[in-house]
């Protein structure tokens, strides 16, 4: 099986898949619409000088996404 971790732990140029969102109303709804649902490909495309937001691409579109948001992200590596 593979490691699960947090999709603001992923490195810039890694690629993952969005295995479960562990967060729950406004902010749940707000992932799903940008496109982070189960087995969705995500990859890091960089973060900010000082680390928070990184930037993501998701289903073919680059969405800035904060740490605080993206640590309820999990993710596996492809």
């Amino acid at each position: 099986m593979k490691e699960t971790k947090a999709l603001c732990d992923v490195l810039p140029g890694e690629v993952v898949t969005v295995k479960e969102l562990l967060t729950r109303g406004n902010m749940r709804r707000r992932l799903i619409d940008i496109g982070l649902t189960e087995d969705t490909e995500v990859k890091c495309i960089g973060r900010s000088p000082f680390g928070d937001p990184s930037a993501y691409m998701i289903r073919g579109a680059v969405i800035a996404i904060r740490r605080e948001d993206s640590g309820s992200v999990l993710v596996s590596a492809m």
